[in-house]
């Protein structure tokens, strides 16, 4: 019953600490909860901290509202609030469209807006849009808006409001699951108290009864190794007698063998000539048999000759046909190519002739034509030297336009240059005047001496070097911006987008150390579990194989048992208790065997391989693991494959599989169920 209590309270102990891991990271995350709530609240009270919503429809309440959940309630007495209207006459939603009014829990004063204020997919909004009445608008679960009168805002500009109505909103569940846990963690402490006494109670039976075994399990232990070994002998005993067996019947076999080769040779001498006749009949036979394989292996090798000359004689009448038909294809299509060159032949003398006829009439025109180009050369020269008197007269009177051009465009550009100093002047003399009396309420002359400048009023150089030492004097006072309050309105905004963003990752910080907590908590709450169960199995098991003794777990190099190590104290009986790289090979190995199927207890599994685990037992440790066997297997229902060279383990098993050599050099699998062979045994 002790290892049940204890199973008992490993699983009340991992019950109260997840329940305990659990309130912690609901504290921590109510905590961090409510200092964002209570950095995000105002001077006065909002209206957004009496809404409650649906899961899933802040970013859409959040979009409907805007900016008006900071105001405060009907009862504030704020200058800006909502004082509630009546809506009896307001226009219904278009159809199918339900009210965001169903999904949130608000004050009256909020009944008018929510109720035309519509829910709705994105796909669909667009048409739905276009249905709206005054006053009404569509959000989506994303915080999209769609306005009645055609404003539409794509959404992410309320994410700070929606996600402070979420935090609200799991503020709330936090509470109530806290509340919940609380109680649990009540229960769980009772369980887990219940449960250290009844474990405590059961130790206490169980070490009364484990003295009054261990005298019964040594007198056990002395019985069966006596048993042990009167059946060693008896089977050494059996296997010599088998060997004899064996080698009587062997002997005997040849004896038989050699009598009859005897009685054939006996039999065998009268007949020595007929022996001879026979032995030269059969060489002549031989000699025969031979030369007709040599004739056989002759005209094979000629008919293989003559089919593969047959096969390429076949070959080359394939090529012969193909190389025929191209040249048959070659004949045809050069038949054709003589016919288009006669063709092309008597063309080309028709041209020829005709060629001939021309000759004359080409030789007159030729004559007729020196005789014209003679006429036209002449025309051309007296023409050129026209030409060039011509174009030397040209250029005389276009260099004198030329020059009568410069002439006047550079008078004209002169008096423009000239023009429009003059109204530059004016118009700069006219500009300070009017900027001295719009920003210093004084003309120009007294406000130069009044910065200590005494210039001509008629001297401009004067004039000029005054305005540009003002203009030093403002450009070192630096430019003015015009786009502070803009700038600044920027700022103001990207700094509470900041502090938003700060806040979602404080709680995200927050909620992530919490579950940081949690797995760690649940981390050590299940690996202590473990390790008491483990433990547990462990003594009682080390005093089962060592008939006594004690044994235990030990976290070591640290408290914390994610990173302690882990050190195996035994004390076998009538030794001090030391480690166990202290022990000698033996208890080593019982020790091992002990901790190994500890750990199979904690986590049984339906099939076991032990590979020579009890090599280096003696008999007596090995009568104590195998009854550790035998009451694992009942234990835990679970089939154990040993592999094993140890006669006393071998016996104890149910079948044997092996390999056995009962002729030299011939292996042989064998399969003997012990426990039917026992029974056959027993019946006769």
């Amino acid at each position: 019953a002790r290892p049940g209590a204890e199973a008992a309270r490993a699983e009340a102990a991992s019950t109260h600490a997840a329940v305990r891991a659990t309130l912690a990271s609901l504290a921590a995350e109510g905590d961090a909860l409510a200092r964002r709530l209570a950095a995000d609240a105002g001077a006065g009270p909002r209206i957004a901290d009496r809404v409650a919503t649906t899961a899933g429809y802040e970013a859409a309440l959040a979009a409907a509202l805007g900016d008006d959940l900071d105001a405060g309630p009907a009862d504030s007495g704020d200058a800006r609030r909502w004082g509630g209207a009546d809506g009896a006459g307001d226009p219904a939603l278009p159809a199918g469209v339900p009210s965001l009014a169903t999904a949130v829990t608000a004050p009256p004063e909020l009944a008018r807006r929510l109720a035309q204020v519509g829910v709705v997919a994105a796909d669909a909004a667009t048409a739905l849009a276009a249905r709206l009445q005054p006053g009404q608008r569509l959000v989506t679960l994303a915080g999209a808006l769609w306005r009645w009168d055609g404003f539409v805002d794509a959404g992410g500009r309320n994410d700070a409001a929606a996600a402070r109505l979420r935090a609200r909103r799991r503020a709330a569940e936090v509470a109530a699951e806290r509340s919940i846990g609380a109680a649990a963690l009540d229960a769980a402490t009772a369980a887990l108290a219940a449960a250290v006494a009844t474990a405590g109670a059961a130790q206490e039976v169980e070490r009364g009864a484990r003295t009054g075994r261990e005298g019964a399990a040594r007198g056990l232990a002395e019985a069966r190794a006596r048993l042990a070994a009167a059946e060693t002998a008896a089977a050494r005993r059996a296997g010599e007698e088998a060997s004899l067996a064996s080698a009587i019947a062997r002997s005997s076999a040849e004896c038989a063998r050699l009598a009859n080769e005897a009685d054939a040779a006996r039999a065998a001498i009268p007949a020595g000539n007929a022996l001879s006749g026979l032995a030269a009949a059969l060489s002549a036979a031989r000699g025969a048999a031979e030369r007709a394989r040599a004739a056989v292996a002759t005209a094979r090798g000629v008919a293989e000759t003559a089919a593969r000359d047959s096969e390429a004689a076949r070959h080359r009448i394939a090529a012969i046909a193909a190389e025929r038909a191209g040249w048959q294809r070659r004949r045809d299509a050069s038949v054709g190519q003589q016919a288009e060159l006669a063709r092309r032949a008597d063309t080309a003398t028709a041209e020829q002739a005709a060629l001939a006829i021309r000759d004359d009439d080409i030789a007159r025109d030729i004559a007729r034509l020196a005789t014209r180009t003679a006429t036209a050369e002449a025309s051309r020269t007296a023409a050129a030297d026209t030409l060039a008197r011509a174009d030397a007269q040209a250029a005389a009177l276009a260099a004198q336009a030329r020059a009568a051009d410069e002439a006047v465009a550079a008078a004209r550009e002169a008096r423009a240059t000239a023009r429009a100093e003059a109204e530059h002047q004016d118009g700069a003399r006219q500009d300070v005047e009017r900027l001295s009396g719009e920003r210093f309420q004084c003309p120009p002359p007294v406000l130069a001496g009044r910065f200590g400048f005494a210039p001509d009023a008629g001297d401009p150089p004067a004039l000029a070097a005054a305005h540009d030492a003002l203009l030093d004097d403002r450009e070192r006072l630096g430019p003015v911006n015009l786009r502070a309050d803009i700038e600044l309105a920027e700022l103001e905004a990207q700094a509470r987008q900041t502090l938003a963003e700060k806040a979602e990752l404080d709680t995200a910080i927050a909620r992530l150390r919490g579950s940081i907590g949690s797995l760690n908590r649940e981390g050590r709450a299940r690996l202590a579990a473990a390790f008491i169960a483990v433990d547990a199995h462990f003594r009682v098991l080390f005093s089962d194989l060592f008939g006594g003794g004690e044994a235990r777990l030990e976290l070591i190099e640290s408290d914390d048992p994610l990173e302690a190590g882990l050190e195996i104290m035994a004390q076998p009986p009538g030794k001090k208790l030391q480690s166990l790289t202290l022990l000698s090979g033996g208890e080593q190995a019982l020790t091992a065997t002990a901790l190994i199927f500890a750990l199979f207890l904690a986590n049984p599994a339906p099939i076991c391989v032990l590979d020579e685990v009890d090599a280096p037992l003696d008999d007596a440790n090995v009568e104590r693991f195998c009854d550790l066997l035998d009451r694992m297997a009942t234990d835990t229902k679970t089939r154990f494959l040993i592999v094993t060279h140890n006669a006393v383990t071998m016996s104890r098993m149910h079948r044997l599989y092996g390999v056995t050599m009962g002729e030299p050099g011939v292996s042989q699998l064998v399969s003997v169920d012990l426990q039917a062979a026992g029974r056959l045994l027993a019946a006769e």
